[in-house]
């Protein structure tokens, strides 16, 4: 019976460590098939945000040094990137891409690997609601002066892009949050379990000293990254669509854009790591050194915990939303910067996770 159980964890921690370059080979052969599941995207986004988010305790976020960094080193390589490629190579939609590449915020999804990782969800749940807020400021304000055929003003292109992220970000994290008052208020006021056998609840109706707290079950820790796995069978099957179907004219310098884009991913996972790894920071939270939660994590100085926590800050980009700006705001053939990075990063992190696994 112990061998057919080692056995079982040994298939699923091998699916879960070869599971992201999988699902995307699954997307580029099959993609006519999962094309029209694309409108399930943001039920999928959804609910493996909120079942991200039942694992972490509000009280535990905070800013911290590192985010303020990755942030401005973000906004700054996105501006100076762009100049580079367009004043080098005049190609418009080529420095387009490339900035968006940059300037893209967090995926909504990253905390799902970097808690698989080892990472604090808290301090990457944080940041990730920063970025994505800085960005629906600054795009507005920044993409009229690289794309002159853009006709959005900055309000309401600011209210149009945040009701792109709130569904998808903060309505998730809302919920879970209530979930979370919700079942400790109901123990609070409802169990009345003496803490230990010999106390009893007096006659004015006492609570215990101490309740249960809201955790999510163990059964259920590792939904999103299943949630997430699906999405990007999807995600892929929609760009590979895209490249087949469009663009042929300049297929030389969407190839150069494509490379571009591989090289962008491995300098922001870099460069995330060395802040992190310089500037670590606490989490109030268990989370990340819980083997329970992260069945794939085991117990890391400050500084591993913040350079993986960083790392997927940094370099896991919200790639729809990147495509979607693109396409809305700018020439429609810099979307493929972001379509690409989509395929990059999910490389990156197959091989981080196959490491992890290994490591194990």
């Amino acid at each position: 019976m112990t061998s057919d159980k080692s056995q079982i964890t040994n298939v699923k921690r091998q699916f879960d460590s070869h599971a992201l370059w999988m699902s995307m080979l699954i997307g580029a052969v099959g993609y006519k098939w999962f094309l029209p599941l694309s409108p399930i995207l943001p039920w999928l986004i959804f609910f493996m945000l909120f079942f991200t988010f039942c694992k972490v305790n509000p009280q535990d976020l905070r800013l911290h040094k590192w985010h303020w960094v990755v942030l401005f080193t973000q906004i700054t390589l996105s501006l100076g990137v762009y100049a580079a490629v367009y004043y080098t190579t005049h190609i418009g939609f080529l420095a387009q891409g490339m900035m968006l590449c940059f300037i893209m915020p967090t995926a909504t999804a990253a905390p799902i690997i970097a808690g698989k990782l080892g990472g604090s969800i808290q301090n990457l749940t944080t940041f990730t609601l920063l970025s994505n807020f800085a960005t629906s400021i600054i795009v507005p304000a920044f993409f009229p002066l690289v794309y002159t055929a853009s006709e959005m003003t900055f309000w309401p292109a600011f209210l149009l892009i945040l009701s792109r992220i709130a569904p998808l970000l903060l309505v998730p994290f809302f919920a879970a949050w209530l979930l979370r008052l919700g079942f400790n208020w109901y123990y609070r006021h409802h169990d009345k379990r003496p803490t230990t056998n010999d106390e009893r609840l007096t006659t004015n109706d006492e609570r215990p000293t101490t309740t249960r707290q809201f955790e999510l079950p163990v059964q259920w820790a590792k939904v999103p990254f299943y949630l997430w796995v699906c999405s990007i069978i999807v995600l892929t099957a929609v760009v590979t669509s895209d490249v087949i179907t469009s663009y042929q004219s300049q297929m030389t310098n969407i190839l150069i854009l494509l490379v571009l884009s591989f090289f962008a991913c491995l300098v922001q996972f870099g460069l995330g790591k060395l802040i992190g790894y310089k500037l670590p920071a606490p989490s109030k939270g268990k989370d990340y050194q819980d083997v329970l939660i992260n069945p794939a994590a085991a117990p890391k100085t400050m500084e591993g915990v913040s350079k993986i926590t960083a790392g997927q800050a940094f370099g896991q980009k919200n790639t729809s939303l990147g495509v979607w700006m693109a396409q809305m705001y700018l020439d429609p053939l810099a979307s493929l910067g972001a379509a690409a990075y989509i395929i990059w990063q999910n490389l990156f992190n197959s091989v981080q996770l196959f490491y992890a696994a290994r490591k194990k």
